[in-house]
């Protein structure tokens, strides 16, 4: 990127007690009003829109297009963690999840934040703002009365968000908006009004190419399309409204795709999502930015662009300005996620990624009921290798037991497919992500060196028994298997 983005200077409540201001870039002769924040989140959103191309010839998403159009469009953001309540824990504190102990996925029984850390909208609060968190329903230009997807794996004391809505707000105060939107998160949502045709998705080469696992990512890309059309009447709001000229948009996943080997794994397509940000000043629009971003950036980048102090604790770094050049390397994590206990960290660079795994004899995709229940590729692979043996990719996803160390080079092989861990001419570089791994790992004080009890998990574990123990009674389904559920899919989706 060539341009830099602007700082606003701040007219501020009688709260911060004057004015908050910020270096100008852009010559501003006169104080702007504080500039309003709106995060528009996907429920499960790898970057397979129509301005990120890959799935170009299948998804049609005109809006987030456009806005990409009118904003920056962002090619190498990452999550800390591929699943959403872990990964919602960390950018909406700008800490590490394993820093905080929220890493596992999911607690019932949560535990208070560390003492000094707080919540971005805290900070926001703070600041004087409004701070909502709102889910759009069956009216998405109306304003939000339902409150937004919030799945923290902490407790906070008194209400986290003043409201659900921006409409809620004092006369000429500035707002910090969250806007959970459900799609796309499975069950699958279609879009009746523009299907799209299995036959023009691009399948990652990790999966069979199958008729089911084409309609299942087709079903996936018509919920990316609903999404859309739900950003867009966001956007007309604040059109409508008389805001958008003040107002920074930011349309991003909570984590990817809900796909087996994608949400809930330490590769890229559980943990990289789409970021597109819109300025209210129209700067930088139409660029790409390929600079390495963690989603616990994304707190204190807005903080900075709304004059807001970035206190010392927070482990996200400002990306606002072409000055600040982004991450050499960014750092992620998985743990326990639904019944399946677990620990894996990864380091990844522009590169190379190398992954530990903690735990060795368990498969790359340890499945469980969940899985089988809602992810009808995930019975593919697991049919896949029933028919063809372990001799090939696709099938050892599904073998007993995986390496203690993965490397990748991602300029070759993009797909992570070819473990390079053992090559000798890779030995000096392994060396030294494994070092920087070991440094994270200390200096961030990773808490998931200390494993969970029995009884810390029970009542998750007892919810979760329940919570599937009624999806199998309403699929029909007497035992759950890798051949039982192929033979459930195959039947929903009418294939042969």
């Amino acid at each position: 990127m060539k341009s830099l983005f602007p700082h606003y200077l701040a007219l501020c409540s009688g709260i911060l007690g004057g004015l908050i201001s910020s270096a100008s870039q852009t010559g501003l002769s006169a104080p702007l009003e504080r500039p309003n924040i709106v995060w528009i989140i996907s429920d499960d959103l790898s970057p397979d829109l129509g301005c990120y191309g890959e799935q170009e010839a299948a998804v049609k998403t005109p809006r987030i297009d456009a806005l990409a159009e009118e904003g920056v469009r962002f090619t190498h953001v990452f999550g800390t963690s591929s699943v959403c309540s872990p990964n919602r824990s960390a950018y909406c504190t700008g800490m590490y999840q394993t820093t905080i102990g929220a890493q596992h996925h999911r607690t019932l029984k949560t535990r208070p934040l560390p003492e000094g850390v707080k919540t971005i909208p805290d900070y926001f609060r703070e600041a004087g703002y409004f701070v909502s968190n709102g889910r759009p329903e069956d009216k998405p230009d109306e304003p939000m009365t339902r409150a937004g997807k919030l799945d923290w794996n902490f407790s906070i004391e008194g209400e986290p968000f003043d409201g659900t809505d921006w409409t809620q707000r004092a006369p000429g105060q500035p707002f910090f908006a969250q806007v959970n939107i459900d799609e796309a998160h499975r069950p699958w949502t279609r879009d009746m009004t523009r299907p799209v045709d299995p036959s023009k998705v691009t399948i990652p080469p990790y999966y069979p190419d199958h008729p089911l696992v084409r309609v299942d990512w087709s079903r996936y890309l018509e919920e990316v399309q609903v999404f859309d059309r739900k950003v867009g009447a966001i956007l007309d709001r604040l059109e409508r409204e008389g805001l958008a000229d003040n107002t920074v948009v930011m349309v991003f996943g909570d984590n990817g795709r809900s796909f087996p080997r994608d949400k809930g794994y330490v590769y890229d397509g559980g943990l990289q999502v789409p970021l597109i940000i819109r300025w209210p000043d129209g700067k930088s629009a139409g660029e790409v930015d390929d600079r390495l971003i963690s989603m616990i950036d994304f707190g204190p980048t807005m903080m900075e662009f709304a004059g807001i102090e970035i206190p010392d604790q927070i482990q996200g770094q400002s990306f606002l300005n072409d000055d600040a050049p982004g991450r050499k390397r960014i750092y992620a994590a998985k743990d326990r996620t639904g019944e399946i206990r677990d620990r894996i960290r990864t380091v990844r660079s522009r590169d190379f990624k190398y992954i530990r795994n903690f735990v060795h004899d368990i498969p790359y995709i340890p499945v469980n009921r969940y899985t089988l229940l809602v992810e009808s590729t995930v019975s593919v692979i697991m049919t896949h290798s029933e028919r063809n043996g372990t001799d090939n990719y696709i099938s050892s996803l599904s073998a007993g037991h995986r390496p203690p160390e993965e490397f990748y080079d991602l300029r070759n092989d993009p797909f992570e497919m070819n473990n390079l861990a053992e090559d000798p001419e890779y030995a000096d570089m392994i060396t030294d992500f494994r070092s920087d791994l070991d440094r994270w790992v200390i200096e961030s004080k990773d808490t998931g060196v200390v494993p969970e009890t029995t009884a810390s998990i029970a009542p998750y574990t007892r919810w979760l028994d329940k919570y599937l123990g009624k999806i199998q009674r309403e699929c029909g389904i007497e035992e759950v298997n890798g051949n039982s559920m192929y033979a459930y899919w195959m039947h929903r989706y009418d294939l042969k």
